[in-house]
């Protein structure tokens, strides 16, 4: 009893700290957390060879103080949410809730990145009106090139990666979210012409990233879960990618100069992770310092942030109407 009320006066005295700092300085951090992205676990049901945030625990918070740090976050400035992992709908109920919590009680944006494999009907049904983008990680059309990249079964007569995909498309379409593709660009995939497909699913954004490697992640040295070198791809290659889906209106291409620093990512326990040198280095968490105190040790390039279109209408219309994908 005692330890849970020095945890909610911690909390309590962090809140008043952040609004104090809002309200002396609003443009403290208000300017540079429009859009943050939590990994709300590093748990996965994939084995991805590329992925740059691997399985090194199983933490996560309790959604008590998960909401905490959405209602930090809220004051100070920030606009939209994007839920990922690991996979985030390994924990339906905590994703849920805070998608929830988001869009009714801090009036955020809501955003999914997902592999596609865990996403059921019943959760679209109770959660699906409080998100306003899903995205699903689609790296190839081909069974056997996704069985080597690791997303699903090994099994290339089994892989139905691609048919999950189709599933979210659809489920999307019903409730009314935009459907948002994100493409790691590797040795395995550079190659590909996925134009059909692309005009099929008829995406709202498409994001195609050039394959990045982070130590202490997946660059086969230390105690590295991943070896990602071979899957690497040079720019050259990725600009013939890009070039190649260049038709594509919903294409954004993000190669490693531009990604690496521009992104706010909050890990499990709600620390900001610096990039900036080639790793992945967190800071204080938010519930303890407070969020501009945290976000000194985020390494995050503003300026790349806004050059890259980190900016754009990420909320849908709830009234039947279109969004305006040149935006």
């Amino acid at each position: 009893m005692i330890g849970h009320l020095q945890q909610l006066i911690t909390a309590a005295m962090v809140v008043m700290v952040t609004l104090t700092s809002a309200y002396n300085n609003p443009a403290s951090a208000a300017s540079r957390v429009k859009s943050v992205n939590y990994f709300i676990s590093r748990e996965c049901n994939y084995n991805c060879k590329f992925c740059f945030h691997t399985q090194t625990n199983t933490r996560k918070l309790s959604t008590g103080r998960a909401k905490l740090g959405l209602h930090l976050l809220q004051h100070s400035g920030t606009e939209k949410i994007n839920f990922a992992g690991g996979e985030p709908f390994l924990n339906p109920a905590l994703l849920g809730e805070l998608c929830q919590y988001a869009h009714e009680e801090c009036g955020m944006a809501v955003s999914i990145i997902s592999n596609g494999s865990l996403i059921r009907p019943d959760w679209m049904e109770r959660y699906g009106q409080y998100v306003d983008i899903l995205g699903v990680s689609v790296d190839s059309f081909d069974p056997e090139t996704n069985a080597l990249i690791g997303r699903g079964t090994g099994d290339t007569t089994k892989n139905q990666h691609v048919t999950r995909v189709l599933k979210v498309r659809e489920m999307c379409s019903k409730h009314g979210i935009l459907f948002k593709m994100n493409t790691v660009v590797c040795s395995l995939n550079h190659q590909e012409d996925m134009n059909k497909y692309v005009t099929a699913l008829d995406p709202y954004r498409w994001k195609a990233f050039q394959c990045l490697i982070l130590k202490g992640e997946n660059s086969g040295q230390g105690n590295d879960i991943n070896d990602a070198r071979e899957l690497q791809v040079t720019r050259g290659q990725f600009d013939a990618f890009i070039q190649r889906h260049s038709e594509q209106n919903a294409l954004i291409p993000e190669p490693n100069t531009v990604m690496q620093n521009s992104y706010l990512l909050l890990d499990e326990e709600l620390r900001f992770l610096d990039c900036s040198d080639n790793g992945k280095i967190p800071s204080q968490s938010i519930l303890e310092v407070g969020v501009d105190r945290a976000l000194a040790q985020a390494g995050f390039d503003e300026e790349m942030f806004q050059k890259r279109g980190g900016i754009f209408e990420w909320t849908r219309t709830r009234d039947g109407g279109n969004i305006d994908k040149s935006k």
